[in-house]
């Protein structure tokens, strides 16, 4: 497989596809083979602009093609398990948009299909594979900033009210927490490599039935605290920092896919830059190719253990802020 280009497919050409098909161009072993849309002219215009070579108007003849060597999925988030379970039953290894399922019931059902199936299964959970990570856990590991006591996290926007989109959609799972709120959560357990001892979660259900502001505190071993915002409601200066006995760390905005970050102990202030070759989706592209082509089920980086982890907690906290979807039994 490595001595040609890696074919991708891709279900369902929203906008966050464009993302992916962006960093397919600067991949140099990769391209966009094939798009499948319910709305077969959605497919046409998107492979036309990526270069893709075969359109599909529905899911199953992608899947079913021989040619298609990996699945990214980006439908909304309703869909990921049915559309994820399709592939990896299909033996098409799968890169899945995050939140790789709603709930941690289906989270498990993928990752006991992509074991028996022999199939590789990962959340696309980009910002652990960009740069920028790469030094700050190198900072973590060195101890610069030394015990780590909070982490801050915010994410904010002020989002359409519109009732149709996605994001205010309860049959779509919309809301803040499995769309934005994912992203503090998954970068506080990527610092702390552990799951929180406990958690504490408030929220702003808003007249559709999703949460427009959700605002939760983990505590890990060692009484370390993260405390995160995620919200449809106003504008955040979202960046991410770590706090620790003899310095700080912060992630500049935005932190989920940052290409720059600042260290600052009491003998140093350093800001580093890493920018990225496209918009960032590349690198965990790259790295779901290299572990399909080395035969591995998951990703070290973004493990079944780390996704169902963090499906787990949004679980929990769903729970405490009254958040259930219509479509959940």
């Amino acid at each position: 497989m490595a001595d040609k280009k890696f074919n991708w497919g891709v279900l369902g050409p929203g906008r966050i596809a464009h993302e992916f098909a962006r960093g397919l161009q600067v991949i140099d072993d990769a391209k966009l083979y094939a798009v499948a849309s319910s709305k077969i002219e959605r497919a046409r215009e998107f492979a036309d602009q990526y270069g893709g070579a075969k359109t599909y108007n529905t899911y199953e003849a992608l899947v079913n093609d021989p040619e298609v060597d990996g699945v990214y999925i980006a439908t909304p988030h309703r869909f990921h398990f049915e559309n994820a379970m399709l592939a990896l039953n299909a033996g098409k290894p799968v890169l899945c948009e995050k939140p790789l399922t709603v709930n941690a019931g289906e989270t498990k059902k993928l990752i006991e299909a992509s074991k028996k199936n022999k199939v590789f299964l990962m959340e696309a959970l980009w910002s652990r594979y960009l740069p920028m990570y790469a030094v700050v856990r190198e900072w973590l590991d060195k101890k610069e900033i030394g015990d780590i006591s909070l982490m801050i996290g915010t994410f904010g926007f002020n989002a359409p009210k519109e009732k149709e989109d996605r994001w205010q959609n309860p049959e779509l799972a919309g809301g803040t927490l499995l769309d934005m709120g994912i992203y503090p959560i998954a970068i506080s357990q990527w610092v702390m490599k552990s799951q929180p001892k406990s958690f504490v979660a408030m929220a702003h259900i808003g007249k559709t039935g999703v949460d427009e502001l959700t605002t939760f505190s983990l505590k890990y071993e060692n009484d370390v605290i993260s405390q995160s915002h995620s919200s449809f409601m106003s504008n955040h200066v979202n960046d991410f920092l770590i706090y620790g006995s003899k310095g700080t760390i912060r992630i500049h905005p935005n932190f989920w896919g940052s290409t720059k970050a600042t260290l600052i102990t009491d003998s140093q202030e350093l800001t580093v830059s890493r920018p990225l070759r496209a918009g960032g989706f590349e690198y965990q592209t790259e790295e779901a190719m290299r572990c399909i082509r080395a035969g591995l089920l998951e990703s070290p980086g973004m493990s079944h253990a780390d996704t169902l982890a963090n499906m787990e907690l949004m679980d929990g906290i769903r729970t405490q802020i009254g958040l259930k979807y219509p479509f959940e039994k």
